[in-house]
């Protein structure tokens, strides 16, 4: 199975600079351009069979885009939508700095552990959902099957650390940009990381 890892297209928390987590925000009107560009490239070469999607309205209404242009239904997925921040999300990175300076302090320091979020779900929970359903898609897809996923930074970035066998933690040693594809190939019991952030459709 060739698993097609799809960043959500530019929100309109990303263009305001929050820290959206599992905050709702649409689809910036830079976002539904890009989300267009990404349909059409997956129309005209991927050409995925399935079309899975996090509940979010950012992740879903690129997954809608695309399903349009390729003429697939969007299945969502709850188990690959945002870390859960906690009290921060949706609150912008000025916000976050003026209400919780420990915070930025930790966000800013160079070691390996995340900063603690008051509230925040665990990143041993979210890296054991979203890994849990990634790799739940191998038992019900076909082995030669192209499958797309929309999803989050978050859920992409663990998923290619489990892939390369390295441990969760910062800083994640690839970007994972708006709209972006990651491409993961399932076969024989393994997995094997193809490529990173292709945004080569936005150009």
């Amino acid at each position: 199975m060739r698993l097609l890892l799809i960043r959500h297209a530019e929100s309109v928390g990303n263009a305001e600079r929050r820290l959206q987590g599992q905050g709702d925000f649409p689809l910036s009107e830079r976002g539904a351009v890009q989300a267009a560009r990404l349909a059409r490239r997956l129309k005209s070469l991927e050409r995925p069979v399935a079309l899975f999607s996090s509940p979010l309205t950012r992740t879903r209404q690129t997954a809608e885009i695309v399903g349009a242009a390729a003429g697939l239904s969007v299945q969502l997925l709850p188990e690959v939508r945002e870390y859960d921040f906690g009290e921060v999300s949706g609150l912008t990175w000025a916000q976050i700095a003026e209400q919780y300076p420990d915070l930025i302090a930790a966000v800013r320091s160079r070691t390996p552990e995340y900063p603690h979020y008051p509230g925040e779900e665990g990143r041993e929970e979210f890296r054991r959902r979203v890994c849990d359903a990634v790799w739940g898609l191998t038992s019900t897809c076909g082995e030669d099957d192209r499958i797309a996923l929309v999803t989050h930074a978050g859920p992409i970035v663990v998923t290619c650390l489990q892939v390369l066998g390295l441990p969760y933690q910062r800083p994640a040693p690839f970007a994972v940009e708006n709209c972006s594809v990651t491409t993961v190939e399932f076969a024989a019991g393994g997995a094997a990381l193809i490529s990173t952030n292709d945004t080569c459709h936005l150009q």
